[in-house]
């Protein structure tokens, strides 16, 4: 499987690197994956709705541009569906099987994801109500995917 993380923002914290690096390595047994960072827009604290939409569509544009004809596009958006975590092994191991080898996980920026990217988006994943800053999110998703492909194969995992 291919599995494509597109992300807004560039990863700068050494210590979430490392942990996602980490991750990514072991993922390498299971799926390829490839980490996509498009650069975030730039804007000022204080914005009215107006700029807050250019500054999504603009991110979404950039985004929408490392996607793929053919990709499973999973959105996160905290007001898609949550799942626990061997729903997330059962539906990956059914995309593997009946579905597609590419799937693309999006995570927005910090004002979220434009409705241009929900629209493209064949699925909303939400890890639950929480915001999380989107550095973070990038992590738990890796240690996420990780997990179900350890429960797929039926190989121990702490729970």
């Amino acid at each position: 499987m291919n599995i494509t993380i597109i992300s807004v923002g560039k990863l700068k914290e050494k210590y979430l690197k490392m942990g996602i690096d980490e991750y990514v390595k072991r993922l390498g047994g299971y799926a390829k994956v490839e980490l996509v960072e498009v650069p975030d827009e730039k804007a000022p604290e204080q914005l009215s709705e107006a700029e807050m939409e250019i500054v999504k569509r603009k991110e979404g544009e950039r985004i929408l541009a490392k996607v793929n004809d053919g990709m499973h596009v999973i959105a996160l958006e905290i007001d898609g569906k949550m799942k626990s975590s061997e729903d997330m092994a059962k539906d990956l191991e059914s995309l593997m099987t009946y579905g597609t080898s590419k799937v693309a996980f999006i995570i927005g920026g910090s004002l979220g994801l434009h409705e241009d990217v929900l629209k493209r988006a064949d699925e909303k994943l939400s890890f639950g109500k929480m915001t999380l800053p989107h550095q973070l999110m990038k992590l738990v998703l890796v240690e996420q995917i990780y997990r179900s492909f350890r429960i797929i194969k039926g190989e121990p995992y702490h729970k």
